[in-house]
């Protein structure tokens, strides 16, 4: 074949070599006014801490740190530091037992590896406690500080009591013959949620709190008061209501001295007016002479005192 019917020979492209990660950090170092010996010495610290980094990756992937940890633990442990004693301290109405039961699962294990947080969560279960901390103390016991919560009422629903906390929340049972008579009594579903609500309304009239024995919620909008000389205030809704209620009960009672009398209930659901109810019982009459609640006026059954 002639050489001029030859066909010229492509050759393909030649490939440009893609710069590495340490000449491109080079240029970029060169780029900087920088002395050359400090730019030799970046450039090797720079590559260094890269493979440092990518060595701990492949490491920790390995899950070499984990074993050199659980090493470690049992070579402490091995020194004494294993948990032997469980150190509880707080404990006034929380069970002994169940917090023993919690804590002896860490018994006999090295000191590094108790999971505090674990028992923890666990002790805050428990129904009197209302905080934990759970920490080490070298070499060999576990210390467990509990705060209790605080009673600050008593909740009867569908005939059982129980005792709550500020929050409401019930904490435990509580036996209808040891009643703490300390512990104001509210009466009726949700009754707890509203309890703190109570107390400040009993607190705003201090003469009268002593002498009212339980409070019923009634319908979810208010409250029913009965007294321990056997009467019931129903007062109305609403906070600031029924609040101005119990202060003008609290004055008209100091003047006409209204309870003791023998009256059934003192109805102020209405706050004009006062509709009092007496005693059906069998026998029973007026007390003579009744204290007037109003200048010229006395209560009567059924009768409505403005």
């Amino acid at each position: 074949t002639p050489a001029s019917a030859r066909k010229p020979v492509r050759r393909p492209p030649a490939r440009t070599r893609r710069p590495s990660v340490g000449a491109q950090i080079g240029r970029a170092l060169s780029a900087i006014p920088i002395p050359p010996e400090v730019l030799r010495r970046a450039k090797n610290w720079t590559l260094g801490l890269l493979l440092a980094g990518g060595l701990a990756a492949g490491v920790a992937a390995m899950g070499v740190p984990q074993m050199i940890g659980m090493a470690a633990a049992h070579g402490i442990g091995a020194m004494g530091f294993v948990v032997r004693n469980i150190q509880p301290s707080g404990l006034r109405h929380v069970n002994r037992d169940a917090v023993y039961r919690i804590a002896m699962d860490a018994r006999g294990q090295d000191m590094p590896l108790v999971d505090l947080s674990g028992i923890r969560r666990a002790l805050l279960e428990l129904p009197w406690v209302a905080d934990a901390r759970v920490s080490r103390r070298l070499p060999d016991t576990l210390v467990i500080d509990l705060v209790e919560r605080k009673p600050a009422g008593i909740w009867q629903y569908q005939q059982r009591l129980q005792l709550i906390d500020d929050h409401g929340e019930p904490i435990a049972a509580v036996d209808p013959q040891t009643i703490p008579d300390q512990l104001p009594l509210v009466i009726g579903p949700d009754a707890n949620r509203h309890a703190g609500d109570f107390q400040k309304l009993a607190a705003s009239q201090p003469a009268l709190k002593p002498l009212i024995e339980a409070a019923t919620w009634i319908g979810g909008r208010r409250w029913d008061l009965r007294f321990q000389s056997g009467e019931t205030l129903s007062l109305p809704e609403g906070e600031a209501e029924a609040r101005a209620a119990l202060a003008s009960f609290t004055r008209r009672d100091a003047e006409a001295r209204l309870l003791g009398r023998g009256i059934a209930r003192f109805d102020m659901r209405d706050p004009s007016r006062i509709v009092v109810k007496m005693s059906e019982e069998p026998g029973y009459r007026v007390p003579d002479p009744v204290a007037p609640v109003v200048p010229d006026a006395a209560p009567a059954v059924g009768k409505t005192v403005t």
